[in-house]
């Protein structure tokens, strides 16, 4: 079964499906050290340094739609392709992660 949804979500289409309860996974791929500064609520932190061990935690969400952030989009990119090798079918990368997000739809977020 192969996904319509296009690879990359910009922060403008992807705050209806966040702040739908159950929209989505919102995956957060930095470090911890990055996440203590800055985060979006409601994204659950993965590391991608961690990502291959701890991918049994994402099991549940295989079918589910799964918006990968970082910093600027870099590393949920290469995740976001990762995940999609993995199985996981409705996978999408936040298109200039959480910096933009900061931009865009939240300024109370930190930009560091």
């Amino acid at each position: 079964m192969n996904s319509s949804l296009p690879l990359e979500i910009s922060t403008a289409d992807a705050k209806p499906i966040i702040d739908q309860e159950g929209g989505c996974l919102l995956l957060d791929v930095r470090e911890q050290d990055e996440y203590d500064v800055a985060r979006i609520d409601g994204s659950v932190l993965i590391p991608m340094s961690e990502i291959q061990s701890r991918v049994g935690e994402l099991e549940p969400h295989k079918e589910k739609r799964i918006i990968v952030h970082c910093k600027l989009g870099g590393r949920s990119l290469q995740v976001a392709h990762w995940l999609k090798e993995q199985g996981f079918i409705q996978v999408q990368n936040l298109t200039g992660g959480i910096d933009q997000w900061s931009v865009e739809i939240d300024p109370d977020v930190p930009r560091y």
